[in-house]
């Protein structure tokens, strides 16, 4: 089922019966398979399709096809769900919830809640990465200088943002998250990378430390040097200039504990960068399984600390 756009994608997709009919197929492709109990065998066709019931006897529950997913216990229709997976996927550097709000008929509260589990859906562990390798980190957050008087702390480079650490490999995908200091960087570098990968860095002191495992290579920026033949992070830097692109001129800002789903969208965007729009959208689907997100667990006080 391919599509062109938005309105397109609406036509595909009229009304709840064919949402359900997809998202089934994308979810299940071998089989239906109780969110309970990981179930496969046989499996009760209850309330004329609409829902179904599992037959392992030490189970037997009830379910559809949006239980364990991020549809789940959602008053939203399915097509509206649909369009705005469509909507957060197609939009290069996403979108608000303001203005998804106005454009699904739906409250702004309803949109930025939506977005939230979209963005779980798409959260991934991508695998290792190898060959060559890019690591750089960078820092997500307002300067002090701009802050109201009373707001302004300590005037130091980077104090009060938070520093996010991206590997990209060259010609492949791209991984980022939010660390608590600098400290953290080679940590993940080491659970991310291939022993005896290609890396490129800057010349921060902690990096000295990949010598032992891996090439390591640095290009030196604070002598202004930005290329030395092979070596350089300008595939990373790329990725920094589109998520924060996206955060400034879209989001304006965003909040520490939420930093993660925010690079795991940005970064799923870019990994998928060489297909279409209707191509990303398909890939997504088979995500919801298992990514519920509670409306009282996003906005706790200790969700993404």
């Amino acid at each position: 089922m391919e599509f062109k756009n938005l309105k397109d994608l609406f036509i595909k997709f009229s009304n709840e019966e064919i949402c359900k009919a997809y998202l089934e197929k994308k979810r299940w492709p071998n089989g239906i398979v109780c969110p309970y109990c990981n179930h496969s065998g046989k499996i009760y066709n209850i309330e004329n399709g609409k829902r179904y019931k599992c037959g392992n006897p030490q189970c037997h529950k009830k379910f559809s096809v949006t239980v364990g997913t991020i549809y789940e216990s959602s008053k939203i229709p399915l097509s509206t769900w649909f369009g705005a997976v469509y909507i957060c996927l197609a939009h290069k550097k996403g979108i608000s919830s303001c203005q998804l709000a106005r454009d699904l008929g739906v409250s702004q509260k309803a949109a930025w809640f939506m977005l939230h589990r979209i963005r779980e859906m798409l959260s991934s562990d991508e695998g290792m990465f190898k060959n060559t390798v890019e690591v750089d980190g960078s820092y997500i957050g307002g300067k002090e200088k701009n802050k109201h008087t009373n707001k302004k702390k300590e005037m130091l480079p980077h104090f009060g943002k938070t520093p996010v650490v991206g590997i990209i490999e060259r010609g492949g995908n791209v991984y980022a998250q939010k660390v608590k200091s600098e400290s953290n960087v080679i940590a993940i570098v080491e659970k991310r990378v291939e022993k005896g990968s290609t890396i490129m860095t800057d010349e921060m002191n902690a990096y000295v430390q990949l010598n032992d495992q891996y090439q390591h290579f640095a290009i030196t920026h604070s002598e202004h040097k930005y290329v030395n033949g092979l070596v350089h992070t300008n595939t990373i830097e790329g990725f920094w200039s589109l998520l924060k692109r996206g955060i400034i001129g879209i989001y304006h800002s965003v909040t520490y504990k939420h930093l993660n789903h925010y690079c795991d969208e940005f970064s799923y965007r870019y990994n998928t960068r060489k297909i279409t729009d209707s191509q990303r959208f398909h890939l997504a689907m088979p995500r919801v399984s298992g990514r519920r997100l509670r409306y009282k667990e996003l906005t706790s006080k200790n969700y993404g600390l």
